[in-house]
Order: structure tokens, then sequence, then C-alpha cells
């Protein structure tokens, strides 16, 4: 008897769930919209957004929250999908491009450029941020080799090594130059507000390539959960899916965090948030992961603003306060799994 009228329900469940995903996420832009140091009432940004009104409050809207939930979006999509492949390359339900050292080798590169090269202005550090996450994902990869394999024990060891390395070159450097502290501190932060489109439309493309791969190993990432010699029983090459997966991460990681700044936890919390809704095939989850990051990101930030209303908290100090416990809930998790 075939098993296709049996996966039907869950089929319908999961589409379902995608679905509702996306309306959280239309219901989370428009109150970025909405909401901030001062409320704009729906209507007038609807008429903004048609060009039907003009004066201060479309010019907000279009100046400035309109950019700010569009970058939004898409750094929480690529973090959110970059979360859910490195765990699915890995196998360690805490590795994330913040637990990586991803994060903290875009902010070591941008710190240091901003103390070197005096740069001045966000879009100059694009892709310093890259390269430095790519070099810290390199140096991870390399310290979690062992026998030709990777170690996800050690993948995560040295992802920690690392960012509390290059955290305090970060901070000697910062503290070496006042201009230097000035420069960067509100990039280091992680925030999405009174950022430009067109550091966003500068890596686009190595977004795009992120996600494309990151749905293309979807169905390979199944098979690697099982392990490395099932895997390979399979006919997956283990090897090349591995590094097209690490390539996924580094690219969504290094885009996001060169535009936001090194916004942490969104990566982690996505797939455990998405994982009890949709299972745990990678076919689905990453889609759901690419739903629930700008969710997760877009709240935080609408919270940044309201907190201390007419001020605002950057949007990367909320998710690591939101975030510090789930860590901590996670690895208790793990610990007990072992």
């Amino acid at each position: 008897m075939s098993t296709a009228p049996a996966l039907r329900p869950v089929l319908l469940r999961q589409s379902l769930l995608l679905a509702a995903g996306l309306g959280a996420l239309a219901l989370c832009a428009a109150l970025s919209l909405v909401l901030g140091s001062r409320s704009i009432p729906l209507p007038a940004v609807l008429d903004a957004l048609s060009g039907r009104a003009h004066g201060p409050d479309a010019d907000v809207v279009l100046g400035l929250r309109v950019p700010r939930t569009v970058i939004g979006i898409a750094v929480g999509a690529a973090l959110g999908a970059a979360g859910a492949v490195a765990q699915g390359v890995t196998r360690n339900p805490l590795a994330s491009p913040t637990t990586l050292g991803i994060n903290a080798g875009a902010g070591f590169a941008v710190v240091t450029a901003v103390f070197a090269l005096g740069l001045s202005h966000p879009l100059q550090y694009v892709w310093f941020a890259v390269a430095g996450a790519t070099g810290a994902a390199l140096l991870v990869y390399g310290m979690a080799r062992r026998s030709g394999d990777l170690d996800p024990v050690r993948l995560a060891l040295g992802g920690t090594v690392l960012s509390a390395v290059l955290a305090s070159w970060t901070s000697a450097l910062m503290l070496a130059s006042r201009r230097t502290l000035d420069e960067a501190r509100f990039w280091l932060a992680g925030s999405i507000g009174g950022r430009s489109l067109d550091g966003l439309y500068q890596v686009l493309p190595l977004l795009a390539v992120g996600v494309v791969l990151a749905l293309l190993i979807a169905p390979a990432l199944n098979a690697l959960a099982l392990g490395d010699e099932t895997a390979q029983a399979l006919g997956v090459p283990v090897a090349r899916i591995r590094v097209a997966g690490g390539l996924a991460v580094v690219l969504l990681a290094a885009g996001s965090v060169a535009v936001a700044g090194p916004v942490a936890f969104i990566g982690l919390a996505a797939p455990h948030l998405v994982r009890p809704l949709l299972g745990n095939d990678h076919r689905v989850l990453v889609p759901g992961c690419l739903i629930a990051g700008p969710v997760l990101l877009l709240l935080a930030d609408v919270l940044g603003r309201l907190v201390l209303r007419p001020s605002e908290i950057e949007v990367g100090i909320v998710t690591a306060f939101l975030g510090a416990p789930l860590l901590a809930v996670l690895a208790r998790k793990a610990a007990a799994a072992r």
C-alpha cells in the first residue's frame, strides 16, 4: 500500500504552519512600520506606501522604517537559515554563526579596519566584515578537523575560544583609540535602525547564493543527521555537502553581519523554534527558518523601540539579553542527552 496518503496530513499541516508563519511575518512587518519612538497609525502608513500622503509621517515611514523593516527581513532570514544549516552540517544543536565565531571574526575585522585605515562610514565596513567572517569560519573549521572528519564538539569549542580571543582583541583596539570606539561601537551593538539599503544591496548576491545553497543541500542534511557512514552508504557525498553547507553559512552570516552588525542568537533560536512545529526534515526546516528568523528579529527590534521610548535599545542587545537564557537551557539539554 502506498505511503503517500499517510503523508498527506503531515504535508498539509506543514503547509498550513508555513502559511501561518508568513502571516506572522506580515504582522511583524506591519508592527515595524507602525511602532517606534512615535507611533504612526496604520492608515497613514498605507497612505505613505501608496504615495498618497506626504509630510513628516510619510518621511519617517519611507525614509527610516521601510529600510529598517526590509533589512530586518533580509538579515533575519539569512541568520535563521544559517543557523539551520550550521546545526545540520555539524550535528550540533548549539551551532550558530555566533557560537562558531563568525560574528566575532566580522567584528574584529571591522574594528581593525577602522583602527588602521580610518574608516568612517558603515558602507565601508561591508567587505571587511565579510572577510573577517570568512577567515574566522575557516579557522574554526581547521581546528575542528580530526583525521579528516569534522568533530562537532571541537567545532563548538573552537568557535567559543576564537570568539573570546577575538572579542578581547576587539576590545583592546577600541580602548586604544577613542576614534575607533566612537566609530565602531554602534555597529558592534548590532542594529537594523539607521542602516542604508545600499549596504544590503552590496551583499544581496551573497545572501541569495547562500539561500539557494541552503535549500539545495537540505535533503542531504537529512542523511547527514544519520551519521557520516550511513550518509555515505546512501550515496551522499559527505565532504562536498559539508563544504557547501559551510559556504552557505559563511555567505549568509557574513552578509547579514556586514549589514546589521553582529546580531546574536537569531541563528541559534530559529531552528529550535521551528523544529517542534515542522519536524527535523531540513527540506521544511530551512524554509521555516527563513520565516522564523525575520519574525524573531523584527519582534526584538520592535521591543527595543518600545521599552525605553522615545529612546531605543539596539536589536543586538535585545537578542543577546533574550538569547542568553536560551543558550543555557540548550546547553543543559545537550549535556543531559550525552
